[in-house]
């Protein structure tokens, strides 16, 4: 999910599928009588490729620094640090198939159906755990701020079986990716990579297992961080904590701008499952406009992967003065400058509720 190519077909966008799409439903056809509605508009393949090398380089960039900080910060490493730091790692095992995809834009797939089944699932795995991290994340703050009483010991012990769990419960939702994805080859297309199902009925197979880890990966851990920031910040109100509010406002901003980039693209392919499950009655205007609203919310979903470092740098007064010092100490940064900029800034003070880096 939240990838060109798992369910949606638009990775093939750019290439000449008019007469191999049943109705342009995603599921490759290769029957020449077959006349499927004609694409009106397609995202330039270019374009794509640019953005995924300019979003593969600052993400690489960004989630290392994350990963730094937070990795040189053991022994003031908060619970919510160690989620940051395992979400940070996710979108860094992303852009480890922003090249792949990319080249797929472009050409056709060229490297096998190994590298098909790996890639497809290292992406399904950022996009899960992901989601579920900042889930954890709205239930840590629940607790921190809303039962004060609850023991940071016990959260901290905690905290690493839980990101465990993660990793585990988002391999194997994924699992589908390894079973069923494999290369075929197209005429006149060249070779795709895609799901192979070995079902009469692969397009209903599809439909349910897309409807099944919409709501599981991305609809209940949503309703979760709804459920635990509503409480939160009604608690917020009721008190005067301005250390509070400050460890509250990163978050916020990582959810929010988490919910930008992904929402459209899960709400455009619950659109386009009901379409093709029936519920909706298919016309080829509406069936175009959903794929260039696939095309375009996919690739918007995965600037994502880079953006949470940039609101740490901009909003993180603990990143940019934990990152500085670590520059200071290595000797890439003037030791007099940074001392000038700890005495201007007001760093908080440590907090076993507030993440220490962030």
């Amino acid at each position: 999910m939240g990838g060109s190519v798992i369910f949606d077909g638009s990775a093939f966008d750019d290439l000449d599928l008019s007469n191999y799409y049943d109705g342009n439903t995603g599921v490759p056809t290769f029957d020449p009588k077959f006349s499927p509605c004609k694409p009106s508009w397609r995202i330039n393949k270019h374009l794509v490729l640019v953005i995924y090398s300019l979003v593969c380089l600052f993400n690489i960039i960004g989630n290392s620094l994350v990963v730094l900080v937070i990795y040189c910060n053991k022994l003031k490493r908060s619970t919510t640090d160690v989620y940051l730091l395992n979400l940070a790692i996710a979108d860094l095992l992303f852009a480890v198939t922003l090249p792949f995809w990319g080249s797929y834009r472009v050409t056709e797939w060229i490297f096998g159906t190994f590298m098909c089944k790996a890639i497809s699932i290292l992406q399904e795995v950022n996009f899960y755990s992901g989601i579920l991290l900042l889930a954890c994340i709205s239930v840590d703050r629940y607790v921190a701020i809303v039962h004060a009483t609850e023991t940071i010991n016990r959260r901290r012990h905690w905290v690493k079986f839980i990101c465990l769990g993660v990793w585990l419960f988002s391999f194997a939702i994924s699992l589908p990716t390894i079973l069923f994805r494999t290369v075929y080859v197209a005429p006149q297309i060249g070779r795709v990579c895609y799901e192979n199902i070995g079902h009469e009925n692969t397009e209903q197979w599809m439909i349910y297992m897309r409807i099944g880890r919409h709501l599981i990966g991305f609809f209940i851990p949503l309703l979760v961080m709804l459920f635990c920031y509503g409480l939160t910040i009604t608690t917020l109100l009721q008190t005067k904590s301005n250390q509070k509010h400050k460890a509250m406002r990163i978050i916020f901003a990582v959810v929010l701008v988490f919910l930008v980039c992904w929402l459209p693209y899960n709400i455009t392919v619950i659109l386009d499952s009901l379409m093709r499950s029936g519920l909706i009655t298919e016309k080829c205007d509406l069936r175009n406009h959903l794929d260039v609203a696939l095309s375009v919310t996919e690739v918007f979903g995965y600037t994502h992967s880079c953006i949470n470092p940039i609101l740490y740098a901009f909003i993180g007064q603990k990143f940019r003065h934990s990152l500085m010092r670590i520059l200071a100490n290595k000797g890439l940064l003037n030791k007099e400058l940074m001392s000038r900029y700890a005495r201007s800034s007001s760093v908080m003070s440590t907090s076993g509720n507030t993440s220490t880096t962030l």
